[in-house]
């Protein structure tokens, strides 16, 4: 008599199919909310690397013109956006100059490869922001850098 109430006792420590499935259900809606938000966050700290790499080749190119009067390459003292790419690489982007540099003027761009493919940023010698190229679903602005997606100009 004991080993039937014990079977009994047992028979309802499980869970049942509905149970499990909505457990799936609600886990399969939180990821489906949560996934793109967390990639978001994770691309938005990949962004940081072209602001940073900007401001460090700009910083650069300043001293070349301290040291030459000139933004341009000047004898054997290459300009810095112009220098190896090695020197220029800032994780998954690469600066470099957007066009010929001048005695006075400068314009750099950072393009993104890898997880930031299709983000091309710039920055020119009067501290000019712009945003030239954004993924689909990001805004690109001719006056400031967009770093977050849905970010207005």
């Amino acid at each position: 008599m004991g080993s039937t109430r014990f079977r009994a006792a047992l028979h309802g420590l499980g869970f049942t199919l509905m149970e499990v499935m909505i457990t799936v259900a609600i886990v399969g809606i939180l990821a489906a909310i949560a996934l793109p938000s967390y990639q978001d966050y994770v691309l938005r700290g990949h962004l940081v690397d072209a602001s940073t790499g900007l401001s460090t080749v700009a910083a650069q190119m300043e001293r070349h013109y301290q040291d030459n009067r000139s933004y341009a390459t000047v004898g054997a003292f290459t300009s810095p956006c112009q220098g190896r790419t090695a020197e220029r690489t800032f994780n998954h982007f690469v600066v470099s100059c957007a066009e010929d540099p001048t005695a006075l003027t400068f314009r750099l761009q950072a393009v993104g490869s890898g997880p930031t493919a299709g983000f091309v940023y710039t920055l020119d010698q009067a501290g000019g922001r712009s945003t030239t190229s954004a993924r689909t679903g990001w805004n690109s602005c001719a006056s400031k850098w967009i770093l977050r997606k849905g970010e207005p100009c």
